[in-house]
């Protein structure tokens, strides 16, 4: 009881309630929040600081650049946020730095579990900004334990995928962080880099699962 009530006063404070809400879908470094909602950087930390205190949100260091800290919603108060609706749009492409693991899991995932869910179809689409030759056999072997399919080969560059009209979802820190003129992400998940175990891989999944989850019922099709 004593925890729930520190969430509802966390959230009762509008500008808390409006960091909550840009971390819904995407994770958003502190500058990034002050930038967006348009507040002082100093009272940006001070909302930061009482939701971290009761337990909203969680700060992790930058794969890119360790001096950066984004900022992420827990999972489990994420499940109990309504999602905001996002504009309309006809397809979602997931980006990440190789196009060998995050973003093909991500793509694989909203196909093979929420493409079937959604009338008329979003499809989804994956890409890198410096892709590899192949996928990554452990994210080929971990789509396949659950059920999905990942071709070995079937990379690509950005430039031949991503279209203005797009969803883009950037999953690994640089992404987020390179694409900076022309394609831009519209979201942007801090996935960390699956070390190269199998239990890596599959919490990789999972946490790739989760998102698609919560984003699923905020995406809208294009008319």
């Amino acid at each position: 009881m004593e925890r729930r009530a520190r969430v509802h006063a966390a959230l009762g404070d509008p500008a808390r309630l409006a960091v909550v809400d840009t971390l819904t879908l995407g994770d958003a470094s502190p500058g990034e929040i002050a930038r967006a909602l348009d507040l002082p950087t100093n009272l940006v930390a001070h909302h930061v600081n009482v939701l971290h205190d009761a337990g909203l949100l969680t700060r992790v260091r930058s794969e890119g650049d360790r001096r950066r800290t984004y900022l992420r919603l827990e999972p489990d108060t994420l499940a109990r946020l309504a999602a905001p609706v996002l504009a309309p749009v006809p397809r979602v492409v997931f980006v990440c730095t190789h196009n060998s693991a995050r973003s093909q899991l991500a793509a694989a995932i909203w196909t093979g579990r929420v493409l079937q869910r959604l009338q008329p179809e979003i499809p989804a689409a994956s890409a890198g900004t410096h892709p590899a030759a192949r996928v990554h056999p452990r994210a080929v072997a971990v789509a396949r334990r659950h059920g999905l399919h990942l071709d070995a080969t079937g990379t690509a560059h950005i430039t031949d995928v991503v279209h203005d009209t797009d969803l883009v979802v950037a999953v690994c820190d640089n992404a987020h962080e390179g694409l900076t003129r022309g394609v831009r992400p519209r979201l942007h998940w801090s996935v960390p880099a699956p070390a190269d175990t199998d239990a890596a891989f599959e919490a990789t999944f999972a946490e790739l699962a989760g998102r698609i989850e919560r984003l699923a019922p905020a995406v809208v099709p294009a008319r």
